[in-house]
């Protein structure tokens, strides 16, 4: 299995409360396995506030929906074990 790494990090957002916040991370290859996000160290799973997809197999996205000063912090993609914050 070849060794993914991170070819585009995540760049840092600045967004009102209430408003989506989309983060982008682009990978080396396509169908990366042992990928996560993580906001302030905890880890996300898609559900009607988090929106986890993969575009072209390669560009891994997640929207925060409706953010609220709660979800001030650092968000984290990790593929194996190359990560990327913002």
């Amino acid at each position: 299995e070849p060794d993914v790494s991170i070819v585009s990090g995540l760049r840092d957002r600045v967004v009102s409360e209430g408003d989506d916040v989309t983060f982008q991370c682009q990978v080396s290859h396509e169908n990366a396995r042992d990928v996560e996000w993580k906001l302030q160290d905890v880890a996300l799973q898609n559900n009607e506030m988090n929106e986890i997809s993969v575009e072209k197999g390669r560009i891994h996205t997640l929207t925060l929906r409706k953010v609220t000063e709660q979800d001030i912090g650092t968000v984290t993609f990790r593929v194996g074990p190359h990560t990327s914050t913002a």
